[in-house]
């Protein structure tokens, strides 16, 4: 990166470091693999079984061609992008061979290499790919000097179960003092996987107020009215902060780069570390908002890209695609205060469980300590055929992803994930249409008056939501008010006999309750029953339509009863049994 003399070194963090992570060193074992690479050597140090008895002599899967699905433009007043797509059952072999003759550790892709005992940061060829797209193609601004280092993870639970270990220190109400306590922030409603991770070791989760964006940097409740007039008495000031940026689950928002840049600020006075899980990152939707799509990179310049304290002209991903994303944390990160949580869960399938950390050198190194000792690396299958698929055999040996047998390069990795927008963007526009149309109950009448008589339409609201501009969700906001019952039960009861009169067999729709994603008994007793998150991702495409208007139409026959036996009746059914049977037929 040009000016990088200007660019400042990321603060030491060690501080922060949990008693654990300070008193780990490297692995002695690990640190010895360097010789067995020597060429010649004669090798009876190492306890490694013999590569010529594993089972597998190659590994084999038809893939799709990179170009399978067709791409929605970038900015929602963009003509159609005229791209074609590929047959859906075009496809190419990738096959990862039992040998390659390739002596670069880095281009070597085989199952001799894969399969055996090998370094904590990855394989090093996947790890050499995805360490230089992050750099180059992901993440090309960041403004600390030599700028971030990656290690690979068994995905961002592990990630950030890594993070919040090398990071905190466990507490236990039995043994230690309330101040001694510490905490980590979270949306107000977040994803409870991470919550669920974190409260086993004692932290206070903490919550912070959102908005249609995500977390609020002012305001009441925001961050900063958390931070400044925070209660000693509850333990400790936060030091830590789980936030999803992109596609919030469960609200969908989309945090823009202005208010980053307040979260940031804030982060940087009270000494706070950012753990940002970005899984949907790739799937941000220009069409769900037109007026706002003003987002990207930076809203002053022309492409969208956050500006650089060390240059004038922000550089450019080599993407228009990933230019037009709202860029990470890591883009405003001047300290070296962010950890980034990426995945292939959402970009190629949950199973794989790969995906990598990007932050700082020194962090990096101290995940890089736990991991020698805990997970070592994730499966060489997945690894190996991961990396013949996008880079492909560099001699006769191995087949990679693409139509020649070469692998899909950077270009056809972000083609792909250009083809993976447009489907989840469609799905959302379906699902978002039908819903728009069907959020309020219109009724028809007759009124009098002395002399006349006239016809009446009324219209009843719902629910309510903001299209999502960005993941797989839609965050829907339910007006119990309008409810005919509203004022003879509940709220509650409302919200749990509409979730249950949507499993009924006419409509058989199932949907996750807000409480799911409440991280404190307060939030969950006060305000989670008016929400519930739909999916538009998982369900096949044909039944995105089906399932939205049965949902719709669920919701006015349940705004339809007049009557608390008609609820009750619903609610004293074995729900679970139902759906338990439904499975196993």
């Amino acid at each position: 990166m040009d000016g990088t003399r200007e660019l400042p070194k990321p603060l030491d963090l060690s501080h922060h470091y949990s008693r654990v992570t300070k008193n780990r060193n490297a692995s002695s074992v690990k640190g010895f693999y360097k010789y067995f690479r020597i060429p010649g050597i004669g090798n009876l140090a190492g306890g490694l079984p013999n590569n010529n008895y594993f089972p597998f002599d190659t590994l084999e899967a038809a893939a799709a061609l990179p170009d399978r699905f067709p791409k929605t433009p970038n900015k929602p007043v963009d003509p159609s992008t005229g791209d074609r797509a590929s047959s859906a059952l075009a496809a190419s072999q990738v096959v990862v061979p039992k040998t390659s003759t390739n002596t670069d550790i880095l281009r070597k892709i085989d199952l001799k290499s894969a399969l055996q005992y090998g370094t904590s940061q990855g394989y090093p060829p996947l790890y050499s790919f995805l360490r230089q797209f992050t750099r180059e193609n992901v993440h090309p601004n960041v403004p600390y000097v030599d700028g971030p280092e990656i290690i690979l993870s068994c995905g961002n639970t592990d990630g950030f179960s890594k993070t919040i270990e090398a990071l905190s220190n466990v507490w236990d109400a039995g043994y230690d003092s309330v101040g001694d306590r510490e905490g980590i922030l979270v949306e107000e409603f977040c994803y409870m996987g991470a919550a669920q991770t974190a409260k086993p070791r004692g932290l206070n989760i903490v919550p912070v107020a959102i908005d249609d964006e995500g977390m609020k940097a002012a305001g009441m409740g925001g961050l900063e009215d958390v931070l400044k007039h925070w209660d000693d008495s509850k333990g400790r000031r936060p030091h830590l902060m789980y936030t999803v940026t992109i596609g919030q689950n469960p609200t969908s928002g989309v945090l823009s780069v202005e208010r980053r840049k307040e979260i940031y600020a804030l982060c940087s006075k009270y000494d706070i570390v950012i753990i940002e899980d970005d899984p949907y990152w790739y799937l941000q939707y220009p069409s769900a908002n037109p007026s706002s799509v003003t987002t990207g990179r930076d809203p002053a310049s022309s492409n969208g890209m956050a500006s650089s304290p060390s240059s004038k002209t922000p550089k450019s991903s080599g993407y228009p695609f990933l230019d037009s994303l709202v860029p990470s944390y890591l883009s405003v990160d001047t300290e070296g205060r962010v950890v980034r949580l990426d995945t292939f869960s959402k970009t190629v399938a949950p199973g794989c469980r790969l995906g990598w950390i990007t932050a700082q050198p020194a962090l990096c190194e101290r995940f890089l300590r736990i991991t020698e000792s805990s997970t070592q690396q994730p499966s060489g299958f997945v690894q190996s055929m991961i990396a013949e698929m996008i880079m492909g055999p560099q001699n006769r040996h191995g087949r990679g992803g693409e139509k020649d047998d070469l692998g899909w390069q950077t270009d056809g990795w972000v083609r792909w994930l250009e083809g993976l927008r447009g489907n989840y963007e469609r799905r959302m526009q379906t699902m978002c249409h039908i819903l728009e149309t069907g959020k309020q109950l219109v009724k028809t009448g007759r009124r009098r008056s002395m002399t006349d008589e006239w016809s009446v339409v009324d219209t009843v609201p719902m629910f309510d939501f903001v299209w999502p501009r960005g993941g797989m969700f839609m965050w829907i906001r339910l007006n119990f008010e309008s409810h005919p019952l509203w004022k003879k039960t509940s709220p509650e009861k409302l919200s749990r006999g509409l979730w249950i009169h949507l499993t009924t067999p006419k409509y058989l729709v199932l949907v996750c309750p807000g409480s799911l994603f409440a991280p404190t008994d307060e939030i969950r007793e006060e305000r989670s029953f008016r929400y519930f998150r739909i999916c538009f991702a998982a369900a096949d495409e044909e039944e995105i339509a089906p399932m939205s208007h049965r949902f719709v139409e669920g919701c006015k026959s349940f705004w339809a009863k007049k009557s608390l036996d008609d609820i009750d009746e619903d609610m004293a059914e074995d729900v679970e049994a139902r759906l338990l049977s439904l499975h196993m037929c």
